[in-house]
């Protein structure tokens, strides 16, 4: 199924993204342990997104893990973590 897989290659890239994360050390208006607290919903997000997934609930799994890299996604664009998306080969 195209969904399944769907789901499984964004929660497969959001875990790899989570191994390597770092939180940048240049100077940010945004308070340390408020990151952190959208670095922990985006974890959630992920634990969500294989939760459906085991319950073969893609379309619920794949709103969960979009979740979890628009977070991440918006925390890199603010500057404050640095990651890199895993590339299809």
């Amino acid at each position: 199924m195209m969904l399944e897989r769907l789901v499984t290659k964004y929660i497969k890239a959001s875990e790899k993204v989570f191994t390597d994360l770092t939180v940048s050390k240049a100077t940010i208006n945004v308070d340390r342990e408020k990151i952190e607290e959208v670095i922990e919903q985006a974890k959630r997000y992920l634990e969500d997104a294989k939760y459906y997934q085991k319950k073969d609930k893609f379309e619920i799994g794949l709103a969960s893990i979009s979740y979890c890299e628009g977070l991440l996604d918006a925390l890199r664009l603010l500057g404050v973590i640095e990651i890199s998306w895993p590339t299809r080969k």
